[in-house]
């Protein structure tokens, strides 16, 4: 499988309680390997699936670590440190029940259409996932049209992750769709399938949005995630409750478990259920990425 998209630093913050404005706020701060692309790439890995990630980073010490964390995690990186360039950053303030992202894509926007096609070209994988955050600005889209085109060239089935509501909303939700059209599995969550799809129950979005793409995953958190595919047949699965500690990566840990159980035969109900699990451990830890 390859996947293509971000490779960030997280400086994560998770506060237990509302953020102070003007004062103090106790919480827990960590640094550490991010990105929707790089944080899939790593749970695909833990699941036990062969990967390369493609991204790409600055020429400085920051993307020297998070290539460095990838590949002990299992992921083959295909990852351009670009000299003079900065390594993005995202600042992810977790709270109990949502996060809040402040986000610098750095030397992310400096994603090459060369790149890709090569890394993909040559990855011998039969899926490629992209990550929506490629599309969602100038400088990095052609490198993501440039993944799903090489892909189409070689067969290779495909997924889309539509990565974050206000991006979405501001390249416009029409030209979004435009660019995925075709795609094998569109995967969002309840704020993008809003903007997608309009505001409605989840299996109505999914089958709004089944006119783009041919199988539908519309992301609900606790209550789990709803599958609909072109023929009109849906599913949705909710997981079994877990304390909650940090949202960061849940929907990442979802994307990979769906992928693997559907890449390798199983039913949509059987992959949702795999994903709700592994989103659902996601959620259990403070962090973005699987704990050894």
């Amino acid at each position: 499988m390859v996947v293509v998209g971000d490779l960030v630093t997280d400086v994560l913050v998770a506060h237990g309680g509302p953020i102070e404005p003007g004062t103090d706020t106790e919480a827990a701060i960590s640094v550490g390997g991010g990105g929707q692309a790089a944080n899939t790439a790593a749970w695909l890995a833990h699941a036990g699936r062969a990967v390369t990630l493609v991204a790409a980073v600055g020429d400085d010490l920051a993307g020297r670590e998070r290539v460095a964390e990838l590949t002990a995690a299992g992921v083959r990186c295909a990852v351009r440190a670009h000299p003079g360039a900065v390594t993005g950053s995202v600042v992810v303030l977790a709270g109990p029940t949502e996060r809040t992202m402040i986000t610098d894509r750095g030397a992310a926007l400096l994603l090459d259409p060369g790149d890709v096609r090569a890394a993909i070209e040559s990855s011998g994988a039969t899926h490629l996932h992209l990550s929506g955050y490629p599309l969602l600005h100038d400088g990095s889209r052609p490198a993501g049209l440039a993944a799903l085109a090489a892909a189409a060239k070689l067969g290779l089935t495909t997924s889309v992750d539509a990565a974050s509501a206000a991006p979405l909303r501001a390249a416009g939700p029409e030209a979004f769709l435009a660019w995925v059209r075709g795609c094998d599995v569109l995967l969002c969550n309840a704020d993008e399938a809003d903007v997608l799809a309009g505001v409605a129950p989840a299996q109505e979005q999914a089958r709004r949005l089944t006119a783009h793409a041919r199988n539908v995953v519309v992301k609900q958190g606790a209550a789990g995630a709803t599958w609909v595919s072109a023929d009109g047949a849906g599913h949705t699965v909710a997981p079994d409750p877990v304390a909650m500690k940090d949202p960061t990566g849940a929907g990442d840990a979802f994307a990979a478990g769906l992928l693997t159980a559907w890449c390798t035969g199983n039913t949509p109900e059987a992959a949702l259920k795999i994903a709700t699990t592994l989103g659902a451990k996601a959620v259990t830890a403070i962090g973005a990425r699987p704990r050894r």
